[in-house]
């Protein structure tokens, strides 16, 4: 088990190691890279990965001196993991304080992924942040998400649990094998590496980013009485905004706190927190994605 716990956060350092490619990207972006694809079931790209990438391939654009506040992306098409992905990086604005960097993730020449990020400098300020939420068990309280589902058939499910990087503790009833406990628009639970991790605060940046896409669209289901597992549902991810607020250490707990405030049209929209065990906040993300429910035939 200790193998493959290290087996697994060493293929997201795979991940987030990119490889620089002569030459201008396929839209034209002077910055090139080249990135590794994680096998998934079903063939389809894992959207934080793509994240992920970005935030790696535009970190290294970047002096030592200025690290990623804030990324906002459109996933435009689906990726796979069969066919190769470049990043390529175009330089917006390097400010005094605040540099700005495009990034956009392509598959056979054209874009699947368009995100701009914003770096900045360290630099002292106004602070204030929403409190860590109240009565949440602590991680030691909680069984890990292996563990509950060890018992499921589901193939798809035992391998995209089994692979995470992630020790995941969930605080609400699991939704990948059937709906259960109150409908309500949260989804939280306790995340941190499931094997040693860097402590790069680029590494850890782009790591966060990668477990922010995990389940920002569940306390949608959760409102709503549906399960992964539902074979009528269809969902996929629209955009994604994420926000740093502190430096991150993803060997540590953190409290991942998801809601949905409305769902539309087809669409639906989680936001969250990203809290340290102590109480800090150090994130905030947001997502919107199609979510369907097939009418029975």
């Amino acid at each position: 088990m200790e193998v493959q716990m290290e087996e697994n956060v060493s293929e997201l350092m795979q991940v987030l190691s990119l490889e620089t490619v002569d030459g201008p990207a396929p839209g034209g972006e002077t910055h090139c890279f080249k990135a590794w694809n994680q096998k998934k079931p079903g063939g389809r790209l894992f959207g934080g990965q793509v994240l992920a990438q970005c935030v790696a391939a535009t970190s290294q654009t970047m002096s030592e001196d200025r690290f990623i506040h804030s990324i906002h992306g459109y996933f435009l098409r689906a990726g796979r993991d069969d066919t190769d992905l470049f990043l390529g990086v175009e330089n917006l604005r390097d400010g005094g304080s605040f540099s700005t960097r495009r990034v956009q993730a392509y598959q056979n020449g054209v874009p699947i992924f368009s995100a701009i990020a914003s770096f900045q400098t360290e630099q002292d300020g106004l602070e204030h942040s929403n409190a860590f939420p109240d009565d949440i068990p602590g991680p030691e309280e909680l069984q890990d998400l292996n563990e509950i589902l060890g018992e499921t058939n589901n193939a798809l499910i035992k391998n995209w649990i089994a692979r995470r990087p992630f020790d995941i503790r969930p605080v609400d009833p699991e939704l990948y094998t059937g709906f259960s406990g109150a409908k309500t628009s949260h989804t939280r639970y306790w995340l941190r590496a499931i094997a040693p991790l860097s402590t790069d605060r680029v590494i850890n940046a782009a790591t966060a980013a990668y477990a922010s896409d995990y389940s920002l669209l569940e306390s949608i289901l959760r409102r709503h009485g549906l399960s992964w597992s539902d074979p009528r549902l269809r969902m996929a991810s629209l955009d994604h905004a994420m926000w740093w607020h502190r430096p991150i250490n993803l060997n540590e707990w953190h409290l991942i706190d998801y809601r949905s405030p409305a769902a539309e049209g087809g669409r639906g929209l989680g936001m969250g927190s990203i809290f340290t065990h102590s109480g800090d906040l150090v994130a905030s993300v947001a997502q919107q994605g199609m979510v369907r429910v097939k009418e029975s035939q």
